[in-house]
Formats: structure tokens, C-alpha cells, sequence
């Protein structure tokens, strides 16, 4: 049984607040856990069955249960969650494929909600008793974990997480019912990095603007696409300027001498060496 996630809003900064807890954010993809008659179904938050991609997670509780959490796949050298890693589990759907990058990519389900437990909807329980009940439940595996909280103190945890390079932290009212839908009783702040990139174009048709950087000899390389960000004014000074730096144009796109800097900020750096969601910040000028 699919039951659609409640979701995060994003606060301006880190806080402390006595009727907060607070967690780590794992840095995985969305995973509801339904048990049901001991049926067991796995699915992302846009209700997508992923059971088969994550045989290590088809372990049963002891009783019908539907928890919401993340799955994630830690990196062996640095111990810290890899995106990428994750995703490759979810994209393979080849049998021997999955058998193998079970063995090479382990995942593992970080719970931090329950939503049904023994028949009973806990949805409408504040979320420190439902927490109670999380932590009363045994977990099948080691492959299952359930995500740490604190309480009050948000500016300290997410010193430690920048301090760790990890995501971000997420800030949970104590009294917060489950709902499925974005919500302020959540919120998450995210330990941004930031990159100076170039403009190397645009789309035609949809807001995108190509960027790029430097490579060690000095030609542009392309890094990603900003979708995100710019304000009615930035658009507007960029309109201004791009006019006179247009090197050539095709259906979908037009190219522009690399001369307008932006600062970006992302998640962090791909292993190909592209901006992991790149969200524009500002010009440099």
C-alpha cells in the first residue's frame, strides 16, 4: 500500500527551537516500506515500485507495517552517502545486474516515520509518539537503521553536518501530525557548496541557462544547466547583455561568448564532474 509522502519546505538558515527535533537529511531518494498480509512493496515518493531493484530490503517486520524513510548507498573510502551510487540501484532493472550491485552497493533504509503499524494509522499521532513507536519496533537487518534525532538544538547539528560535508539537516515540529503534502512543520536546510561558472548559453523555448568552467587549458568545459534561481531582474540584466556575446544559435538553443560570470550553489560535484543541482545565487562582476 503506497501512502504519499509528507514533504519538506526550506527555511532561510539554521535554527534552534525547544519545540523542534532535529535529523540529519539523508542524502538517498525517498522509500516507503509497506508491509501488508506480508506482502512487501517498496516505492518512491511518486509511487514508483522499486521493490525488485533493492533485494536486501525485502525483509519482513514482525507485523504489518508501512514506514517512510530514505535509501541510501554510503561510499566505502569516505563513509558518507553516495547519490549517484543510490541511483544506479535504482535505474538497474537487469536481474544479475541488481544481484551484483547488491554485493558491490549495499543499501540501506534509514527510517525516520511510521506510518501504519499492527492495522492501527498513526498518521494523525504527534510525532514524538510516533517516533516512540519506531523505536519500539525491532528491524529485520542491519540493512535497516533508523535516523537519529535531536532536540532544540538545530544550529549545533548543523555545524557538525557542514563540518562532515553532509547534506543538510531536516527541523520537525514535536507535534506534527502526518500529512501528505509539503508542510512548514518540516523544514530542511541544505549545507550548500557554491562554484563560479560561465554562461555559455541558453535555451530557446524553457528558462535554462548553459554554464561552464575553465579546464586546465583554459577551454570552457560544460558543467550543467541552471533551472533555478534567477530572479524577474536577473533575467532581465541578462536579456541586456547576452544580445551582444551570441556566437551562434540552433533550433533549441543560442551560444554566447563565455563572459558572464555567476556564482552557483549546488549539492556538491558529480563524479563526472557536473553541478548536482545547481540553483543560480548571483552575478560576478
Amino acid at each position: 500500500m503506497f501512502i504519499s509522502p509528507m514533504l519538506l519546505e526550506t527555511a532561510p538558515g539554521p535554527f534552534s527551537h525547544s519545540d523542534y527535533i532535529f535529523e540529519p537529511k539523508v542524502d538517498g531518494h525517498r522509500l516507503i516500506y509497506s508491509q501488508k498480509s506480508g506482502d512487501i512493496r517498496l516505492y518512491t515518493r511518486h509511487n514508483n515500485d522499486c521493490t525488485r531493484q533493492y533485494p536486501e530490503l525485502q525483509l519482513p517486520f514482525g507485523s504489518d507495517i508501512i514506514l517512510d524513510g530514505e535509501v541510501a548507498c554510503a561510499d566505502p573510502t569516505t563513509g558518507l552517502n553516495d547519490f549517484e551510487a543510490v541511483m544506479s540501484r535504482f535505474s538497474t532493472k537487469q536481474d544479475s545486474k541488481i544481484q551484483q550491485l547488491t554485493r558491490m552497493l549495499p543499501a540501506t533504509f534509514a527510517i525516520f516515520d511510521i506510518l501504519q503499524y499492527k492495522g492501527q494509522d498513526l498518521r494523525k499521532l504527534p510525532l514524538m509518539e510516533r517516533k516512540a513507536i519506531q523505536h519500539s519496533i525491532t528491524l529485520p537487518s542491519p540493512s535497516f537503521g533508523i535516523v537519529p534525532h535531536i532536540e532544540g538544538a538545530g544550529e549545533d547539528l548543523y555545524a557538525q553536518i557542514e563540518t562532515m560535508g553532509m547534506e543538510g539537516i531536516v527541523g520537525k515540529r514535536k507535534d506534527s501530525q502526518y500529512v501528505s503534502r509539503r508542510s512548514k512543520d518540516w523544514l530542511k536546510v541544505i549545507n550548500w557548496s557554491y562554484a563560479d561558472v560561465f554562461i555559455t548559453g541558453y535555451k530557446k523555448t524553457e528558462f535554462g541557462w548553459f554554464v561552464a568552467v575553465p579546464d586546465t587549458t583554459g577551454r570552457m568545459r560544460p558543467v550543467g544547466i541552471i533551472e533555478h534561481g534567477p530572479s524577474t531582474k536577473h533575467k532581465q540584466a541578462f536579456r541586456g547583455v547576452c544580445q551582444q556575446l551570441i556566437t551562434g544559435e540552433d533550433k533549441n538553443n543560442v551560444y554566447l561568448e563565455p563572459r558572464i560570470q555567476a556564482r552557483v550553489k549546488m549539492r556538491n560535484w558529480t563524479k563526472s564532474g557536473l553541478l548536482r543541482i545547481p540553483v543560480f545565487d548571483r552575478f560576478i562582476v
